[in-house]
């Protein structure tokens, strides 16, 4: 594996099992005793957590523009505070959404410029883009009900139509369909499944990147 680290991001739309599953690769590395760390945006830093708290919340109408620049935000302070850091030590790090969530949800659903949104990430990240993309596909209808059976407090984005979902899950396939930094895993299973395709998957690549 490359000495500098590795940055492995997992996308999906709300509802998918991507945090499981960020959750379960680290706990794999930490078996393996691979240094690796588990992060996410926004908030996992101090800022993240402010900024979080109110896209997620939204008590105020945020209008598309200021809801990007919020993330944007949190992932300019996490690249600097958190990301880049563990690289630097040779860590994996394992972030539970990056730049390409904000590129489906205010690009593709939202209707913001999508080239915009790519070089402001870009900026945001200092230019380091993660190593390879985990993406959890899966029937919005079937995360739009596991979003509900998890929680009474869903998120401003958990509230939204279905159709919403479905432009970001549009969104992320579109964008990933010509990628060969991403690996697509198939949502719809149960959670054995997917971490164990995911596995079989992501084993053989670490050691070529």
């Amino acid at each position: 594996m490359n000495k500098n680290g590795l940055l492995i991001a997992i996308e999906g739309i709300d509802g998918s099992g991507k945090s499981t599953l960020a959750k379960e690769l680290y706990d794999h590395f930490c078996a393996k005793n691979i240094p690796a760390i588990l992060t996410k945006e926004p908030g996992d830093t101090p800022l993240g957590k402010e900024i979080r708290s109110i896209v997620q919340e939204q008590h105020v109408a945020i209008c598309p523009k200021a809801e990007y620049l919020l993330f944007a935000a949190d992932r300019a302070q996490h690249a600097q505070e958190v990301i880049l850091p563990a690289l630097a030590q040779g860590n994996i790090v394992i972030s539970d959404r990056m730049g390409d969530s904000s590129i489906a949800y205010q690009g593709y659903a939202r209707g913001l410029e999508i080239d915009m949104i790519k070089m402001v990430n870009r900026w945001a990240l200092n230019e380091y883009m993660p190593n390879l993309t985990i993406f959890v596909h899966i029937d919005p209808t079937i995360a739009r009900q596991r979003c509900i059976k998890r929680s009474n407090h869903l998120s401003a984005f958990e509230k939204e139509e279905e159709l919403f979902m479905r432009k970001i899950n549009d969104g992320f396939c579109d964008l990933y369909k010509n990628r060969t930094d991403v690996i697509i895993i198939n949502g719809n299973q149960n959670r054995e499944s997917v971490i164990q395709e995911t596995l079989s998957a992501l084993m053989p690549r670490l050691d070529t990147i």
